[in-house]
């Protein structure tokens, strides 16, 4: 492969992000994490060609991504929401690595489930860093833009140390929630709430709302009754956290979230859970469990 190998985007999708493990680490100094926000998901992409963990994919929306390789061959593994994968318009494998030759058209079609796919190229996709990181944070403005068609994206050089393609049944893949079940762990303004509202939050059912996006997971459900209608000074946000803003509808924090915020932190859920929230489409029930200690 040479440094010339890249990718050129013929058809975006509704929303493609460059993303990678994110910017961690940096939340004092005001700078959100980002990062792929099913990180499994991103991983085993790698694993399927192999990169390292930290290689930068693009993350898809829903809706795919049509892209021609560039200058070399290439090889590629589509993993996360499930969709048709075509190469010049004959089906190819989802979930395993796929040799991609110069000048040949891959499309991944509409998610069949679930909401976002992971496209990865051995050599990561080599946008620059912007404070260590290439991913893309949609609430900052950080990093790369979204894609647009006719962009074109540089591929970097395999690290061969990283180890060689692992086999589609070496790389486990999550299936997609039909009913995402999100641990519950106290946070710390259970206080701003009625008496019982944890326990409240764990008996309702919600489902999550269209609003959605990388910044956080919205539901739609039983409100929940502050105690205190004051305002909260703003303080520091973490990934999972569970803010109830005045309409008291619980809102999960994602990896684009906020690092300070001013609604208060009822619940926190475990990062681990998080992936499947990333999946979880529109109209999912939501159901959150007391997290055994």
């Amino acid at each position: 492969m040479t440094e010339l190998a890249g990718l050129s985007v013929l058809r975006p999708g509704p929303l493609t992000t460059v993303q990678d493990l994110g910017r961690r680490g940096a939340a004092h100094q005001g700078v959100p994490r980002s990062g792929a926000l099913d990180e499994p998901a991103h991983r085993a992409a790698n694993r399927l060609v192999g990169n390292p963990p930290g290689a930068a994919t693009l993350e898809t929306t829903l809706g795919g991504i049509t892209v021609r390789a560039l200058g070399a061959p290439l090889l590629v593994a589509v993993t996360g929401a499930p969709a048709p994968v075509r190469v010049d318009g004959h089906p190819a494998a989802w979930g395993e690595a796929v040799r991609l030759p110069a000048g040949a058209t891959l499309d991944v079609g509409a998610a069949d489930a679930g909401v976002r796919g992971y496209l990865a190229v051995r050599g990561g996709i080599a946008v620059p860093p912007v404070l260590g990181s290439r991913s893309t944070d949609l609430l900052s403005g950080l990093g790369p833009a979204p894609l647009r068609a006719g962009e074109l994206l540089p591929i970097g050089v395999p690290d061969d140390a990283a180890g060689r393609p692992a086999a589609a049944e070496l790389v486990p893949l999550p299936a997609v929630p039909t009913e995402l079940v999100l641990r519950l762990r106290p946070g710390p303004r259970a206080d701003w709430f009625l008496p019982g509202s944890l326990l409240a939050l764990a008996r309702a059912r919600y489902r999550v709302a269209p609003a959605s996006n990388r910044v956080a997971l919205r539901t739609e459900g039983p409100a929940l009754i502050r105690a205190r209608h004051g305002e909260l000074a703003s303080e520091g946000m973490v990934l999972g956290a569970i803010q109830v803003p005045p309409d008291g509808h619980p809102v999960v924090l994602l990896a684009d979230h906020p690092v300070t915020g001013g609604y208060p932190v009822l619940g926190v859920v475990p990062e681990a859970d998080l992936a499947a929230a990333a999946q979880a489409r529109p109209g999912t029930p939501v159901r959150f469990v007391p997290a055994r200690r």
